[in-house]
């Protein structure tokens, strides 16, 4: 699947297309450059899934937990980025967030690729010159 995000006014059209094309998947992992905008699609991800709270990139708590309005469910987004070591990760317990069930957004996945779970989607988001941005998945 292909979403093209002509630019930011586009994005929460571009979100509800993929909250809409989500299947089963639980554990979405989001590849891309930096600036590439993966938090800022992550953040319109988590508001069409109702969540009011203030979405933020949680790159130096690691995980951020954020509860949908409309659904009541938990969602996880993770920002993997300043992690030094996979040990870290152990120490965190991301088998409870992994395997619960419950949406995980990733960021920096690349990081951490040999505990993902073998389920997870595989999310990449890349610029083109004209500043647009494409999320495949």
């Amino acid at each position: 699947m292909q979403i093209k995000i002509e630019s930011l006014e586009h994005i929460r059209e571009a979100a509800r297309e993929f909250v809409n094309q989500m299947g089963e998947g639980t554990v979405f992992a989001f590849y891309g450059k930096m600036g590439a905008g993966k938090t800022t699609f992550i953040k319109a991800v988590c508001e069409e899934l109702g969540v009011e709270d203030v979405i933020t990139s949680p790159t130096f708590a690691i995980v951020n937990e954020y509860r949908s309005a409309t659904t009541d469910e938990l969602i996880y987004h993770f920002d993997f980025y300043r992690i030094k070591k996979l040990e870290e990760v152990y120490d965190m317990g991301y088998e409870d967030y992994f395997y619960s069930g419950t949406l995980c957004f990733l960021e920096w996945p690349e990081l951490i690729e040999d505990i993902l779970p073998g389920d997870a989607v595989k999310v990449t988001i890349t610029t083109d010159e004209d500043g647009s941005r494409v999320v495949e998945f």
